[in-house]
């Protein structure tokens, strides 16, 4: 994959720090391995092709979405933990992604995870 812009991974990575918080407050446990929402935008056609490649890049295609500037979005799924290492590293992926696909990484979300009861 190409090398990514450390600029642009520090602005991301701080982003990270938000929506961890708010999964903190919300009770998350960092520690379940749940589904996670990645979301590009872009072109069509270049959409249409991350698409189609998510299985390679360890995603699932979950669908399409427009956007107001004529872009497409497309939300992509994995399964991975919330800790700041597991969404740093997908944050890593996603803007390797968004070079070598020339999309826009629109960001992750999920709800907050709590432990199951122990057996």
């Amino acid at each position: 994959m190409t090398e990514i812009d450390q600029h642009r991974l520090s602005e991301e990575l701080k982003a990270d720090e938000d929506v961890l918080a708010s999964l903190a407050a919300n009770g998350d446990d960092s520690s379940v391995v749940r589904p996670i929402d990645v979301h590009f935008k872009g072109p069509q056609p270049l959409v249409e092709t991350l698409a189609d490649d998510a299985a390679k890049l360890g995603f699932r295609f979950v669908g399409y979405s427009e956007y107001d500037d004529d872009d497409l979005g497309v939300d992509l799924q994995v399964d991975s933990r919330t800790d700041r290492a597991s969404i740093a590293a997908l944050t890593r992926l996603a803007l390797q992604i968004e070079q070598s696909h020339d999309v826009e990484y629109d960001g992750w979300g999920c709800p907050a995870a709590q432990a199951g009861p122990a057996r």
